[in-house]
């Protein structure tokens, strides 16, 4: 993960499938299952996630073990 965390800072999907180490197809079997990140579809059709939504995201996701 950066070191200066930028909570504009839009990531593709593949910038965030790098971050978790997961393939797409696994982050859009999680979109389609609606436990994805939060996403933005811009003009092109391309989705965007937002850092600080992603950042929440994984909050929401954190095991107390």
């Amino acid at each position: 993960m950066p070191s200066a965390i930028k909570p504009n800072e839009k990531l593709t999907v593949r910038q965030l499938c790098e971050e978790l180490q997961i393939s797409t197809s696994t982050f859009y079997d999680w979109r389609q299952k609606g436990t994805a990140p939060k996403c933005i579809r811009i003009p092109n059709g391309d989705l965007r996630i937002r850092r600080a939504d992603f950042e929440r995201w994984l909050d929401e996701h954190e095991d107390a073990a």
